[in-house]
């Protein structure tokens, strides 16, 4: 039996994305995301509002656009794969996480609307987004595009 394993979400950072590097050099940014879904509850036909909160981590040249241009309460667009987590707890106990581990990302609000809101520019060298840094595409030689 085939399987798939690909995650789509849309969300905003719940913390600034933290940047650290592998023993081989690799970026690695971690960051969470808050996804809302809102519902009429069935019973009391009250509108309600159920939150998620997801780990996310990139590798690579995009771990460091992520964590370049991206900050807490950020919308970010973001498709990756699932990935389990697992260890043993201080005090003996099994605990496991599911993560994202992401593969491309968009970015959701527009230049204006970041600065408007704290934001870093998300601009190339002539001011305007690229089509890579839109769509969170990096160059075929593995450089960050700007």
């Amino acid at each position: 039996m085939p399987n798939y394993n690909r995650t789509i979400l849309m969300g905003n950072l719940t913390r600034d994305p933290e940047l650290k590097y592998l023993p081989n050099g690799t970026a690695v940014a971690n960051f969470g995301i808050a996804v809302n879904r809102k519902f009429n509850d069935r019973n009391s036909g009250e509108e309600r509002e159920e939150v998620l909160f997801i780990d996310v981590n990139f590798f690579g040249p995009r771990a460091e656009v992520v964590e370049r241009y991206l900050s807490k309460g950020t919308p970010i667009h973001l498709e990756g794969r699932l990935r389990l987590e697992q260890w043993q707890a201080d005090d003996g106990s099994n605990r496991s996480r599911h993560t994202i581990v992401g593969d491309s990302f968009e970015f959701v609000q527009t230049r204006a609307e970041a600065e408007a809101n704290g934001g870093g520019s998300m601009s190339g060298p002539t001011g305007a987004p690229t089509n890579q840094q839109q769509s969170g595409e990096l160059a075929e030689d593995g450089d960050v595009p700007f």
